[in-house]
């Protein structure tokens, strides 16, 4: 059976729509879902504006795609790079895209990806539209990603992931993301109420494309959930592999 480290990945970027300071942070972020076979960026290179792609380009061996503007106040990137998706599909060459954009006008594109079976990782700001994100398989801000790649300051206490600026990035753990957490729980719990937290976090990810623990100021879910273990019980079960636990957890309603 294929893994998701297995996937051959055609990754598709609109220039137009996202900051270049993003993608040392999101190519690393790729390669945890599969192995980018097409790397392709569109915008019109004879603009100023995206003059400081150049070496990111070099460093990460993404092909850049000419197209002009043909009328002035309409994205003809989007249309290039709709085209080109369909024309990957039709190779049958890769599993899935990563299409980088915060940009609504390829939510129709994204699914209908999806609907040739193919896995679909979405990359794009906060400002994405909501009807894009849900269109993905798996969405991804770049606020965080960035904030990983960037130097870590160790002469300063920081946050979990380095240099974010709390009031713009991490957002907080509200009652609602509890109630949403605990309907993933309930949801896959066996008869006593336990659950697997990786069984809980595959399903959170399905009904939400865009939940990520990163969102919250925490790498993995484990430690995000015993930030809020007043509202869960946790049993860390040893397994047969040294340093390994499986984690459970239990809505505390169901004690």
């Amino acid at each position: 059976m294929e893994t998701n480290r297995d996937l051959k990945l055609a990754v598709i970027i609109d220039a137009d729509n996202v900051p270049h300071a993003h993608m040392k942070g999101m190519m690393e972020e790729i390669a945890k879902y599969g192995v980018p076979t097409f790397k392709r960026i569109y915008g019109d290179w004879t603009r100023p504006n995206l003059g400081g792609w150049k070496n990111i380009l070099l460093e990460n061996a993404i092909t850049p795609i000419q197209q002009y503007g043909y009328t002035t106040g309409k994205n003809a990137t989007d249309s290039a790079m709709i085209i080109d998706a369909m024309d990957i599909l039709y190779t049958g060459k890769v599993d899935g895209f990563c299409i980088v954009s915060s940009d609504s006008d390829f939510t129709r594109l994204a699914t209908r990806l999806r609907e040739s079976g193919m896995k679909v990782f979405g990359f794009g700001e906060k400002k994405t539209p909501h009807p894009f994100i849900v269109a993905c398989d798996k969405f991804v801000y770049l606020e965080i990603l960035k904030s990983v790649a960037e130097p870590k300051n160790t002469s300063a206490p920081r946050p979990q992931l380095s240099g974010l600026k709390e009031q713009e990035t991490v957002q907080k753990i509200n009652d609602e993301m509890i109630a949403f957490i605990s309907s993933g729980v309930d949801a896959v719990a066996d008869e006593s109420g336990w659950a697997f937290l990786g069984d809980v976090g595959n399903l959170l990810n399905k009904k939400r494309p865009d939940f990520d623990p990163r969102n919250y100021g925490f790498e993995k879910l484990t430690p995000l959930i015993k930030s809020i273990k007043k509202h869960f019980d946790i049993d860390e079960r040893v397994t047969d592999r040294p340093n390994i636990k499986h984690v459970y957890i239990k809505s505390k309603e169901k004690k």
